[in-house]
């Protein structure tokens, strides 16, 4: 049963592992800070916010939200930590409401691994207040209490971190809010189209995720003699600045142009930050002692895309949530027939006879009985899945889809850039039959690593490595056309970088059909350019922003979202290369540059420590079937498998053809 809090209300938390669900009526910033006996913060390490998200035993959201999800492990804050303080803020300086007067009351429920509500507690009285310590978690005497708090601070963040006794509560503060500002710097808005053939709907930009990294950049080294490129020759098209989509709260009703020299944003254009409509009734209720009928877009949201988004990740949950279910359940039958035992056996007397045999039957029977139990009740939760999956995948937008998905034979390239992208499917080996897509948030957040090098899980049929970097390079591709085929023409620009042309015959469907920015970049010379270049992109958007005039970058300058791809890593990298990489993965996708590496994680441990930070950046995924993804919140290892085109299928050389021939037009 729920506790619902009032303010200075205290109540007992019987799980070590929960989630803290804030819900609010408008984009707020959620935070976390550790504290000692007597609630003082000794640092900003201390302090878990979207630039810096996570903490040994915590982990908030990267963004501004109107809901955020925080995790919370008790047992494993460090002995020091006896508070878990949870902060909500208004963000600053994005167009929003400046106190919590202003908006809804925020509410915030403690649940646990199942969903479970513990407590619940809605922050009344608000009024100028700008900042405020919603909820306090405490330690006495080795046991957890969750209290409601509800100091509000009308000077923010930096007076609440002053009162906390945090010296550096300015600097701080002054952090929180450039890191939540980051979103808005996610692009430069180019100049209106003169043709004015497609508008753009103008917003107030979502706020996304810092990305922090100390590397050093510098511009391409000494000229080297340029090889014979395997891929023949290609024209390089000739880049403008084409318009972007801004990401935050947006009337779609209302579209407008974009404002020159207004704020960068990649973002979804219709994403709402307000709570969505319910789906509309597209299925009769169910009979009673009936379950109910699957339906396509059977969630909450702004547009069929958006209630697709959220039926999917309701999916991903379900299934966590039943199979943790059931191996809990498997675990406390295993211990309960073992305890039954020990008991039963540890009389002499008994281990002997027909008594200690009776015991045994007794104990297995009851162990089977609650297996077969459990196993009913997983079996049940996943025929309901499998139906749902069955009525969700043929209703997917390209962006979701398989490419053996029908849609694909359709497709038309899009005008507004999707919430989501598909990067493969995830399935638990108590339903290998049943498959969830994985849809990652677009903008990317975060690069990815292709590994192209063996695994305990990996088949057995892929003995030879050269197989293994083919298939790498082709997971590489299908990623790198799934992108290009959801932008809209013009917005997303794919770089390569082959040093030895290894990746040639992989390459051939971006080569042949013209989508690539150039040639792929090839020899010492070719990879220190585009390098150089890029680096250079990050700096000068970058210089801008923090100066303040988005509108001061030079003409013609390229807009777009950029991807490189870099194959064959390390080899043929010096030690300027891979800062360069380094600083591209820090720093490149807070403004529009994001990194796909294909390269061998164990083969590159050879080259020292170097390479970590590169590797902690990235993504990791596997070009097949490998259960490397960990979900910390039920124990899951999940395994991914990637989103590849079927053998003999045409699709990609179709879907980039029109790719490419809407680039060429937007040009």
């Amino acid at each position: 049963m729920t506790a619902e809090l009032v303010r200075g209300q205290n109540h007992p938390l019987s799980q070590a592992r929960l989630e803290i669900r804030v819900s609010a009526g408008t984009p707020i910033v959620a935070a976390a800070a550790l504290g000692d006996e007597q609630g003082r913060i000794h640092g900003v390490e201390w302090v878990a916010h979207p630039g810096a998200p996570t903490l040994p035993g915590l982990e908030v959201s990267r963004q501004a939200a109107a809901d955020h999800r925080l995790a919370v492990d008790l047992d494993a804050m460090p002995e020091a930590v006896h508070r878990v303080s949870v902060l909500l803020a208004l963000p600053t300086g994005v167009g929003g409401p400046t106190s919590f007067g202003a908006v809804p009351a925020p509410f915030l429920a403690v649940t646990g691994l199942d969903g479970a509500e513990v407590a619940s507690y809605t922050i009344a009285g608000l009024e100028s207040e700008s900042a405020v310590v919603a909820l306090e978690l405490y330690r006495r005497q080795d046991a957890w209490k969750v209290r409601a708090i509800g100091q509000g601070y009308a000077g923010g963040l930096a007076d609440l971190f002053n009162d906390q006794g945090l010296a550096q509560a300015h600097q701080l503060a002054g952090g929180i809010n450039d890191a939540v500002a980051q979103g808005v710097a996610r692009s430069i808005p180019a100049p209106p189209r003169p043709d004015g053939d497609r508008s753009r709907q103008a917003a107030a930009p979502a706020v996304g995720p810092d990305q922090s990294g100390q590397a050093q950049q510098g511009t391409s080294g000494a000229t080297a003699p340029q090889p014979t490129s395997p891929y023949g020759n290609q024209t390089p098209g000739q880049p403008t600045p084409p318009p972007n989509s801004p990401y935050g709260t947006t009337d779609p009703a209302q579209p407008s142009a974009p404002t020159p020299g207004g704020p960068i944003d990649y973002s979804h254009p219709r994403r709402q930050n307000a709570a969505p409509p319910p789906p509309p009734p597209t299925a009769p209720p169910a009979q009673p002692g009936q379950p109910a009928q699957p339906v396509a877009g059977d969630a909450t949201g702004w547009s069929m895309e958006e209630r697709l988004y959220n039926q999917v990740w309701g999916m991903f949950e379900d299934l966590a949530r039943t199979t943790a279910a059931y191996r809990s359940a498997v675990d406390f039958a295993e211990s309960r027939m073992e305890k039954e035992l020990d008991q039963v056996l540890s009389d002499p007397r008994s281990r002997i006879g027909g008594q200690g045999d009776a015991a045994r039957e007794a104990a297995q029977a009851k162990h089977s009985q609650l297996v077969n139990q459990a196993r009913a009740t997983l079996d049940r939760d996943l025929a309901q899945l499998s139906a749902e999956s069955q009525v969700v995948e043929p209703a997917l937008p390209p962006a979701y889809a398989r490419w053996d998905n029908p849609v694909w034979q359709g497709y038309r390239v899009p005008m507004e850039i999707p919430m989501a992208l598909r990067l493969g499917e995830l399935h638990l080996p108590e339903s290998a039959e049943l498959r969830i897509p994985m849809l990652i948030r677009l903008p990317l957040e975060r690069g990815l690593w292709i590994d192209s090098g063996r695994s305990g899980s990996l088949e057995g049929s892929f003995h030879d490595s050269h197989d293994l970097n083919r298939l790498a390079m082709e997971t590489a591709v299908a990623h790198a056309a799934r992108l290009l085929a959801v932008y809209p023409a013009g917005e997303f620009t794919v770089h390569v970088i082959d040093p030895a042309g290894s990746g040639a015959q992989a390459l051939a469907p971006l080569v042949q059909t013209g989508v690539l920015a150039a040639p792929p970049a090839m020899g010492a010379a070719g990879v220190g350019d585009v390098l150089a270049r890029l680096t250079q992109r990050v700096d000068l958007v970058q210089m801008a922003l923090r100066a303040g005039a988005p509108d001061s970058l030079p003409p013609g300058f390229d807009t777009s979202q950029q991807l490189l791809i870099v194959n064959d890593f390390p080899h043929g990298f010096d030690d300027r290369a891979v800062n360069q990489l380094r600083y591209l993965a820090d720093e490149g996708p807070a403004v529009g540059v994001h990194l796909m590496m294909v390269a061998d994680r164990e083969e590159a441990a050879g080259y020292g420590p170097l390479l970590d930070p590169l590797w902690r950046a990235l993504l990791r995924l596997t070009p097949v079937a490998d259960d490397h993804l960990a979900d910390p919140w039920v124990g899951h290892a999940w395994t991914y498998e990637p989103s590849l085109v079927p053998p003999g299928s045409q699709v990609l050389q179709q879907v980039l053809t029109q790719v490419a021939a809407a680039r060429a037009k937007h040009w």
